[in-house]
């Protein structure tokens, strides 16, 4: 059932204790809703004036506090109208030239301080990073983990029409990756090998790509980050080597992280992080390799950072679970294949859906226009071979969670609409 329509390009919802529900639009507007039975909501935030909302720029990821509304912090990440360091708006919500030169910008993770139904109109900084060229592959999903540190995920930055190096733009190598003003195999650093920046050490780590572990007061790196010590520009990365890992989720009862990863040509991943504060930074690959095969147009260049992970097997994590664009998912489904990016991943927490439900993996995909379940297996943890299609038709999703009485939600993007999904016993 459709609980609200007239949202203009929602992109993120949360539930608060307090039976609130917040709802980010990609403009930068954050709106609150008293319980499910509100028609009208009230606007809690609104942060346009320094949100980037072109392309698939925009705010994309929103949490709430473990004690909220006690402890009344409301976390926002979102692409930023203006290069790192420069005060935005710079491009008022355009781009002269999305596809080849592109509009360089940053992106910031950012803390509101709720004072009512508003914020106090304060926004305290976290992190100022992400150098992003093109208008896609931007930041994403925040999340708090059972040890209280919020995980913050951002994409590469770089070109999807073709292999993207740094080459790009006048001038070139906008975001000063090394290789110089005028990149080239096999040394170059930049586009989308920037999801591989803590490989190289000529020049500080970036957050492309990456998935992040940090304290939520500072935005630093926890102090038992695997990479702490060293080069500290490294000390929040957990896991790296991800192409757009616009959602992912925390496995309940778990520190497990399970990342759906956008594809580019062939295959959509979703990638496990087995234990998000073990000493393990797991390496998945992008762009050197897409799905568990070698990624062919990056290969063709002989790029050493990639020759390098060709040659040392073990150096990059398989993904959990992959689909090919060209293929279903499930066998007969209806879901149209008219290109592929899962958008949307949760896990199941329970409630009024049949046991087999909990703990089971939900995730679905904006261009196919439908949910899958993928239930556990022997071990409790999902079962590839169980998936099943749980909703057909169900819009453009591109955010999943459980809310009251165990009811699943999603947010509807293209229809401006918040879905619930019920259960009736027969």
């Amino acid at each position: 059932m459709i609980v609200w329509s007239d949202l203009t390009y929602p992109t993120v919802m949360q539930f608060s204790r307090d039976h609130r529900i917040f709802v980010g639009e990609k403009s930068g507007i954050i709106k609150v809703f008293d319980g499910l039975n509100d028609p009208t909501p009230t606007v809690f935030a609104d942060l346009s004036a320094n949100v980037h909302d072109y392309g698939d720029r925009g705010l994309l990821g929103l949490a709430l506090d473990p004690g909220f509304p006690t402890d009344p912090y409301v976390y926002v990440l979102y692409t930023l109208d203006s290069p790192i360091g420069v005060p935005p708006p710079v491009y008022n919500d355009g781009c002269a030239d999305p596809y080849d030169d592109g509009c360089l910008v940053g992106a910031r993770l950012s803390r509101l301080t709720a004072l009512g139904e508003t914020w106090d109109g304060t926004e305290l900084v976290l992190i100022e990073d992400w150098c992003q060229q093109y208008i896609s592959h931007s930041i994403g999903t925040l999340a708090f983990g059972p040890d209280g540190a919020l995980y913050v995920g951002g994409g590469d930055g770089a070109s999807f029409t073709f292999a993207d190096y740094g080459q790009g733009g006048s001038p070139q190598n906008p975001c000063r990756d090394p290789g110089g003003p005028h990149p080239a195999p096999p040394s170059a650093q930049g586009g989308a090998l920037r999801s591989q920046d803590i490989q190289t050490m000529t020049d500080k780590a970036g957050m492309n790509g990456a998935i992040l572990r940090v304290d939520p007061a500072t935005g630093e790196a926890l102090p038992d980050n695997p990479l702490i010590g060293g080069d500290p520009s490294d000390d929040r990365i957990i896991a790296y080597g991800t192409r757009n890992p616009f959602r992912f989720t925390v496995r309940p009862g778990t520190d497990q992280i399970w990342v759906g990863d956008v594809g580019w040509n062939t295959w959509e991943e979703i990638d496990k992080l087995a234990d998000a504060s073990d000493s393990v930074v797991e390496n998945f690959g992008w762009p050197c390799y897409e799905g568990s095969p070698v990624e062919p147009d990056y290969d063709g260049l002989d790029l050493s950072i990639c020759e390098n992970l060709y040659g040392d097997p073990g150096a990059v994590t398989d993904p959990f679970f992959v689909y090919d664009h060209s293929n279903p998912i499930v066998p007969g489904e209806n879901c149209p294949i008219n290109g592929s990016v899962i958008s949307a991943i949760t896990f199941y927490k329970g409630g009024r859906y049949p046991p087999e439900y909990r703990g089971a993996l939900l995730f679905g995909d904006t261009a196919r226009t439908c949910l899958w379940v993928m239930f556990r297996g022997p071990g409790g943890e999902p079962d590839p071979s169980t998936i099943a299609v749980f909703e057909e038709g169900s819009g453009f999703p591109v955010d999943l969670k459980t809310g009251p009485r165990g009811d699943l939600f999603y947010v509807d993007f293209y229809e401006g609409q918040i879905h619930r999904i019920g259960y009736s016993p027969p």
